[in-house]
């Protein structure tokens, strides 16, 4: 009997625990579930999310577009002139760019006073030239000869004209004296005249008729060239430094074809000297271009230039409004290109060293340039710079941003070059809306990456795996 009754408690007791359990479990059911529900990153392991199908927004912190250099600014239609870029080279201007120096006479070079990269003035000497030339030697005896016979001739004149009154002798006599000494002072004239053009200067002639003849003269830096009344101020000036501190004209020597001792000729070329303010910029077009190019030339439409290698920072603003001046009518033969010109004004400054004066010149012939020649104009679009629109095949994407999210926009291209792209107006883009300037590539790649990933940019996703829009 005792046995039975162990035995009943000991049932009674199994059957309490076991209730008790249940009734704990059934109690915290919800929380021992969410225990054994896997969390959203366990998830999103063992079911890896699929691709959105099309990503447009993607999220980008603070620190990061500072890291793009990221800038946006609002989208506003305008005016914009599609252009061709054709490229150039600055090269001479023929006519002012260079003056060349020619022997007066057949000499021989005794002294060089000015050398390549020496800067010289008008009026500053060049060369000094021992004369070897009968031509002058005989010039020179002509005239002190005929200095001296209408000098005797004049004498004998007053003498005469004494007499002619007292009638010892007769009139023709002067009449005579007065045709020989117009005939020498014709013939004074003459040589004077002609060794002027050989380049000896007033005093030295004068000192020919006094019997001290020259036997060498110098050679001097050439005169400005007249003003040539061009309705462009910039080629109206003559060529001169365009430093403020230096207003005079300058040459710079920029060759020199002879050497001391060197024989020359009459004509013959002794220097180079070079003046770089007024230059030309030449375009090299196809001729399928001429069409813009003439329409660009006749309607006078700016050109915008670009400078290769050109140091602006050092340099004052380069004011200057560029027009296309003339076609070439002639193509190269090698290239199969003609040119055309366009005016440019150069800039400059000198220094000092060792007494002497230096120019640099900003643009130098040779100078590699790209040219925007105008050819239509787009009105009511909207101008990006290119760095901005993506492409993807056909498509062409901009970024509009708001806040830390970016939207891709399509957009329909009108025109694109180096530098800029034209985009419609067709309402894709509403002005107004502020649409990232630059890295459109990198921020498309950030959208498909973040894609791939299968989380949207503007979607939050909870410790236990609930999502919901941002706020």
């Amino acid at each position: 009997m005792t046995q039975s009754r162990s035995l009943f408690v000991r049932w009674v007791f199994l059957i309490s625990v076991t209730a008790a359990i249940v009734a704990g479990v059934f109690w915290n059911r919800d929380r021992l579930m969410s225990l054994l529900r896997p969390t959203g990153a366990a998830k999103l392991a063992e079911h890896p999310p699929q691709p959105i199908s099309e990503a447009k927004v993607l999220k980008l912190s603070e620190q990061a577009r500072k890291n793009l250099g990221l800038v946006s600014k609002p989208a506003k239609p305008q005016t914009y002139w599609r252009t061709i870029q054709v490229p150039g080279a600055i090269t001479d201007r023929p006519g002012k760019s260079d003056r060349g120096v020619t022997s007066p006479v057949v000499g021989v070079v005794t002294q060089v006073h000015a050398f390549p990269g020496d800067t010289v003035h008008p009026g500053d000497r060049l060369f000094t030239l021992r004369l070897i030339s009968e031509y002058i030697q005989n010039t020179q005896s002509e005239l002190f000869k005929a200095t001296k016979e209408s000098q005797l001739i004049s004498e004998e004149k007053v003498r005469i004209e004494t007499l002619a009154k007292t009638g010892t002798v007769p009139g023709s006599k002067l009449i005579e004296l007065n045709q020989q000494l117009r005939r020498q002072l014709a013939a004074i004239q003459g040589y004077r005249q002609d060794l002027l053009t050989r380049g000896l200067n007033p005093g030295q002639i004068e000192g020919v008729t006094e019997g001290q003849f020259v036997a060498s003269i110098e050679v001097f830096a050439p005169p400005a060239l007249p003003a040539t009344g061009s309705a462009n101020s910039s080629e109206s000036k003559q060529e001169q430094l365009v430093d403020d501190a230096t207003t005079s004209l300058a040459y710079e020597v920029q060759d020199l074809k002879v050497d001391l001792g060197t024989q020359v000729q009459a004509g013959q070329l002794l220097s180079v000297l070079a003046n770089h303010h007024s230059l030309y910029i030449a375009g090299h077009a196809f001729k399928q271009d001429a069409p813009f190019l003439e329409k660009a030339a006749q309607n006078a439409w700016p050109i915008n230039v670009e400078f290769s290698e050109d140091d602006h920072v050092y340099w004052p603003t380069l004011n200057q409004t560029f027009h296309i001046r003339h076609l070439s009518n002639s193509i190269d033969v090698e290239s199969r290109t003609f040119d055309f010109f366009i005016p440019l004004t150069n800039q400059s400054r000198g220094y000092e060293q060792d007494g002497r004066t230096f120019v640099v010149w900003r643009f130098r012939p040779g100078q590699r340039a790209r040219l925007h020649v105008p050819v239509e104009e787009l009105k009511d679009v909207i101008v990006l710079p290119a760095a901005a629109v993506v492409r993807e095949g056909p498509e062409a994407y901009v970024f509009r941003q708001n806040g830390d999210l970016f939207n891709r926009l399509p957009v329909h291209v009108l025109h694109e070059d180096r530098l800029n792209v034209v985009i419609a107006n067709d309402g894709s883009v509403t002005p107004g809306l502020y649409l990232a300037q630059s890295s459109a590539a990198s921020l498309n790649r950030v959208l498909k990456a973040q894609a791939a990933s299968g989380m949207r940019a503007d979607v939050h996703v909870h410790a236990d795996g609930t999502t919901h829009a941002p706020h």
